[in-house]
């Protein structure tokens, strides 16, 4: 009778561990249930804003969604009057229709950033073209591309570049002219691509929609080797860039759009 008692204790706690879950794994499954609620409930972050977390985590805004502050004309002391507009949440520079600079030209923020990711959302016209610049240096009757290193905006399906270049190096998200990105993950003009540039010592990342695409190191031999192999081999301020310079977005005569453009100093 002991023996038969003794089995059948041991069959009710094989019942009772297995069937009903340890306490660890009811623990588990309540933390799960719980993240999934809170995934839910979760509301999508608008565009122009900063979480609590990136408020404290040093990010700031250069754009609020709202006016053109904080922004100017390259080598200009406003903002351009024509050519960009500040509508709808949204920085757009406004086409010409000729594929070069409209009347607004390219503009800079007021700040300069030495070490920093730069974070921010654009969107091209079919065929469209433009470009994020960072480390710029502002020198008179000298254009922005020739001082600092350039995130390439880009139609890949319809503008000539894509294919013009060498490997994918003029296509979207590749470091201009130089390196290529990764044609992929880039999403067709009409859609919201989110981009983040990484410059800390000399080190610099692409991130194009979540993944890297590139990185490269500034003041290297490498670097200058391959810029020796460019077309920005004749230009000083490229070949050796500032170590502090102003961010750049680029009017290239196509309808471009920009928000949630926003900074944190490292």
């Amino acid at each position: 009778m002991k023996t038969t008692s003794f089995i059948l204790s041991i069959l009710v706690l094989i019942t009772f561990t297995f069937g009903c879950g340890s306490p660890v794994e009811k623990d588990k499954a309540k933390e799960k249930e719980a993240m999934e609620i809170e995934n839910k409930e979760k509301k999508p972050q608008l565009p122009n804003t900063l979480t609590r977390e990136e408020k404290l985590d040093g990010w700031m805004l250069l754009f609020n969604g709202k006016s053109d502050k904080g922004w100017r004309g390259y080598n200009k002391e406003g903002f351009p009057e024509k050519g960009w507009a500040v509508e709808d949440g949204m920085l757009h520079v406004m086409g010409s229709g000729a594929g070069e600079a409209g009347g607004g030209g390219d503009i800079i923020s007021t700040r300069t950033f030495s070490d920093f990711e730069l974070s921010l959302e654009w969107k091209v016209s079919e065929g469209g073209n433009s470009g994020i610049f960072y480390l710029a240096q502002e020198k008179e009757g000298q254009p922005i591309w020739k001082s600092a290193p350039e995130m390439q905006i880009l139609d890949n399906e319809k503008h000539p570049d894509a294919k013009l270049g060498i490997d994918g190096n003029r296509a979207a998200g590749s470091l201009y002219d130089l390196i290529p990105g990764n044609m992929d993950v880039v999403k067709p003009a009409g859609e919201w691509n989110h981009v983040k540039i990484l410059v800390y010592r000399g080190t610099v990342v692409h991130t194009v929609n979540g993944v890297n695409v590139l990185e490269y190191h500034l003041w290297t031999d490498d670097w200058k080797a391959m810029v020796a192999n460019s077309k920005f081999k004749d230009y000083p301020d490229f070949v050796n860039p500032a170590k502090n310079g102003h961010i750049g977005l680029q009017d290239h005569g196509d309808d471009v759009w920009f928000r949630s453009i926003k900074i944190k100093n490292l």
